[in-house]
């Protein structure tokens, strides 16, 4: 099909275009970026003047609960949930059940993405078998299979000289290799950070040490082993520190953020509400600073939503007995552009930390808008607020945000030319 869309304040941050231009759009591909080209028809057109057009969003973490986990999600309805945040390419974790450490787990959840046809969806390999931390998952047979990357999440290696050899073996075939780096002894039991709030509400904490500690050791790793890496999940001023150093020396790390720890801190939890229960946890509001310091001069070049969806029932109970994650990836534009309200990023570089830096992070085709590259497209009102939650696709409905006027609308979300999601 071939698609116009005309008039838009275009911005490319991979390019450094920001201009009012059209876009051209045949065969899934972008044909040309202002004049149609010769002979150029277009069947449809979408008017978007007083709308920015950018890259599809590229979210590195959205828990998508498929398979094993239904009651808290789907592939087609987390998928449906992102294309209304602005997610174009998503990247699920491996914690699913059965735990994604075999081909065919990597590949179901490709066929169900494909047929619900949402989002692209680039699965995380488990770094060990059944994520125990203890044998070396088939590596290879997973990135021929499809996964774009490797990790243990929160799961973590107990004998760092396994996990060394891991780092080593990967490195070997230029696997990129994910770290939630938390070390279990210090973190275990904790609900809060260790600090005035968890003391006052009674609230066992995780020290700040918890990520630090385990941080240093696997930069340490991964300077010995040369293998490619990237840090999610960061929450810590003194973290993000680290991983500037370790960039500083040349070292092969990229980092990423939980949109959430950019916004909230650990005085939510005042009310004990499960909402706010999420691991790593909230830290302070030093660390907060710290995070957005290295969100604006890119030692974190990714935003992502950590999206966890939850049944209702996951959060019903007293705090330290609720699960833990909030449900979002599907406000995550207009959340991320309270950063650019708050005065804290402009408008292209917030669209680089949400499409360009976590394409590059993880090397994914996608994260930029390029003649001949995939029609790959989000169009926004930045003008317009979103009542979050006011049609509400995601199955866990754990997100402290619904009820919020925020600022910026996605209009319609683009996957290969074909409107994925429409307003």
């Amino acid at each position: 099909m071939k698609l116009s869309i005309l008039g838009a304040r275009v911005i490319d941050p991979s390019s450094g275009l920001d201009q009012v231009t059209d876009i051209h759009v045949e065969a899934c591909k972008i044909v040309a970026l202002g004049a149609a080209p010769a002979g150029f028809t277009a069947l449809e057109t979408i008017d978007a003047k007083g709308l920015v057009a950018a890259p599809g969003l590229v979210d590195l973490n959205v828990a998508l609960r498929e398979p094993g986990y239904s009651r808290k999600g789907s592939i087609a309805s987390e998928t449906r949930a992102a294309a209304a945040g602005g997610v174009t390419s998503l990247c699920c974790p491996p914690k699913t059940k059965p735990v994604l450490d075999t081909s065919a787990v990597a590949e179901l959840i490709l066929d169900r993405a494909r047929e619900a046809g949402n989002t692209k969806v680039f699965p995380i390999g488990a770094l060990s078998k059944g994520l125990d931390g203890e044998q070396l998952a088939e590596l290879v047979a997973l990135r021929d299979a499809g996964c774009v990357a490797f990790g243990n999440g929160l799961e973590s290696f107990r004998n760092t000289r396994t996990l060394c050899r891991a780092l080593e073996y990967a490195a070997t075939f230029d696997l990129t290799v994910i770290f939630n780096s938390q070390d279990h002894d210090l973190a275990e039991g904790g609900l809060a950070h260790e600090g005035p709030t968890a003391s006052f509400l009674g609230l066992p904490g995780i020290p700040e040490t918890a990520e630090t500690v385990a941080l240093a050791r696997d930069l340490l790793l991964v300077e010995q082993s040369g293998v490619r890496a990237h840090f999610s999940q960061l929450t810590s001023a003194r973290g993000v520190a680290l991983i500037a150093q370790a960039q500083a020396r040349g070292l092969p790390v990229t980092a990423d953020v939980a949109l959430y720890q950019l916004i909230l801190t650990d005085e939510a939890l005042i009310d004990f509400s499960s909402l706010y229960h999420v691991q790593p946890p909230l830290r302070t509001r030093a660390d907060r600073d710290g995070l957005r310091a290295a969100v604006k001069s890119g030692v974190v070049s990714a935003i992502s939503s950590h999206h966890q969806p939850h049944e209702r029932d996951a959060k019903l109970a007293p705090f330290g007995a609720t699960e833990p994650g909030i449900s979002s990836v599907e406000l995550l534009l207009p959340l991320a552009m309270t950063l650019v309200e708050d005065g804290l990023l402009d408008l292209p570089t917030l669209l680089s930390r949400l499409s360009t830096g976590p394409a590059q992070a993880l090397r994914l085709p996608a994260g930029k808008l390029a003649v001949g590259g995939a029609a790959d497209i989000v169009l926004f009102d930045p003008a317009t607020s979103t009542v979050a939650g006011e049609r509400w696709l995601s199955k866990g409905e754990n997100c402290p945000f619904i009820g919020h006027s925020l600022p910026g609308v996605v209009r319609y979300t683009l996957v290969d030319g074909r409107i994925s999601h429409q307003a």
